[in-house]
């Protein structure tokens, strides 16, 4: 008997079926991107979350509003559930409008330039009247303890190593200069200083302080710390060239109250096959109160909510369960991640894959993962199916801060990779509006998160 015939007609036929696979994967890819750009409802939901809301710095009213909000969009989408997570977050208020400005010597006269600055997140006030110190410029750890106490004791520590300009990924220049800010006032406060000011975590110049989270070493001395503009940054170092007893005057009244009581949104559309598990995909409701979190992170609210949007709207039955989280608190605590991954364990929870999106509404350019090889082995068999999009960039590296928490389940993480190129102009600044939000580029975001989501909730991963 001749076994070649059957074995052939075997393997045509599963040829057969995977092509078919794949060509209907292709047009329900397709069909996503074209409802999301016909009828998306992302760009709706952003202008009144960032419009009639405002920033949403955690514990704050309007952080309340908008987890209110963000309850009641999901309801009217109609997933298979609903639900909130509750949990404490912290209450740092910034008080009003921070003032600074410089005393310089000019010839035989001396002379007053305002600077625009604002607190970093975290900060505790100066005195009622401010502060007024000597300003000593650094540019590294190495250079602020090569000063140590003789060199800073009873000034004011000026933190000016600038972003890379020379990383094509934003974010790597990023994480190149944060630390400053992160800790820098513990840093300069170990050799005396009476404040610090961190040059503003920006690529371009301009005149807006871009403020952000730090924090406090509890064995050391806490002193106020401030973010500058780019702009005056460059002013205050060629001033410092000119007259090294320059006096920088700074006035600050934040304040951090009792933590206050908030929540997680969530919304899941169970699995046909395999509703136990479980992919998590999201981005964060909390924003800093200086813009309006327009890029951070109102677009990767909205767009996780347009997941599931898109899924009801084509009638998509996902095999294995996906839920949407909207984040509390990721700017400055964490804690929203810390309490999905606390009761996803508490409830033994089967997660095989977490997405973010937190890193604007930008061109969607891939997805960055970090993950076994063999599952992004899986994942790169995917990309012609996002090819088309302009998706093409896969890469390994990390996911996103909120759904880091579960790592230590071992469960893959990923980020939408975004064209980067302008989102340090606005971040954490008071240009984060709606109005450098670009309706098109946030909607094809939201369709390369479904296709993401659509594909793990088929294949797993």
């Amino acid at each position: 008997m001749n076994i070649r015939i059957p074995l052939l007609a075997i393997g045509l036929a599963l040829l057969n079926s995977i092509g078919a696979t794949a060509q209907n994967d292709s047009i329900i890819i397709k069909n996503l991107f074209d409802e999301v750009l016909k009828n998306g409802k992302c760009y709706d939901d952003l202008t009144y979350l960032t419009t009639k809301i405002g920033g949403r710095l955690s514990g704050s009213p309007e952080a309340a509003q908008a987890v209110a909000w963000g309850k009641k969009v999901m309801e009217a989408i109609h997933p298979d559930t609903v639900y909130l997570q509750e949990m404490k977050v912290p209450h740092w208020v910034r008080g009003a409008k921070e003032t600074a400005e410089v005393f310089r010597a000019v010839g035989n006269s001396r002379r007053r330039n305002e600077m625009k600055i604002c607190a970093l997140g975290g900060s505790i006030a100066t005195p009622d009247s401010g502060i007024s110190a000597e300003v000593v410029e650094v540019h590294s750890w190495d250079e602020l303890k090569a000063l140590g106490k003789e060199g800073i004791q009873g000034k004011i520590v000026f933190y000016n190593r600038p972003m890379d300009v020379t990383k094509v990924h934003t974010f790597e220049a990023y994480g190149g200069a944060v630390d400053q800010r992160g800790g820098g006032a513990s840093e300069a406060a170990k050799y005396g200083a009476v404040g610090s000011i961190c040059r503003s975590m920006a690529i371009n110049n301009d005149d807006f302080p871009h403020t952000g989270a730090m924090h406090y070493k509890d064995s050391i001395t806490k002193i106020p710390s401030c973010a500058i503009c780019t702009n005056d940054a460059n002013l205050l170092s060629d001033y410092l060239k000119g007259d090294k007893h320059l006096k920088f005057h700074f006035k600050m009244s934040c304040q951090t109250l009792p933590d206050e009581t908030s929540y997680n949104v969530v919304g899941e559309i169970k699995g046909t096959e395999h509703p136990e598990e479980i992919i998590v995909f999201g981005g964060h409701l909390d924003s800093w109160e200086t813009g309006k979190g327009a890029h951070d992170d109102g677009a990767g609210v909205v767009q996780t909510m347009e997941v599931l949007r898109l899924f009801k709207a084509l009638n998509i039955k996902p095999k294995r369960t996906i839920r949407a989280v909207l984040f509390m608190n990721e700017e400055n605590g964490l804690r929203g991640g810390k309490k999905y991954a606390e009761l996803a364990k508490k409830n033994n929870e089967h997660h095989i894959a977490a997405m973010e999106t937190d890193a604007g509404g930008f061109v969607p350019r891939g997805i960055s993962c970090e993950m076994k090889q063999e599952q992004f082995d899986k994942l790169l068999k995917w990309k012609p199916l996002l090819e088309p999009y302009g998706v093409n960039e896969f890469t390994m590296g990390g996911g996103g801060a909120d759904i880091s928490p579960l790592k230590e389940m071992g469960i893959p993480q990923m980020e939408l990779l975004v064209d980067s190129q302008r989102y340090f102009d606005v971040h954490h600044a008071v240009t984060d509006v709606i109005e450098n939000v670009n309706i098109r580029e946030l909607k094809l975001g939201a369709g390369s998160m479904a296709a993401f989501i659509y594909l793990f909730s088929q294949y797993g991963l």
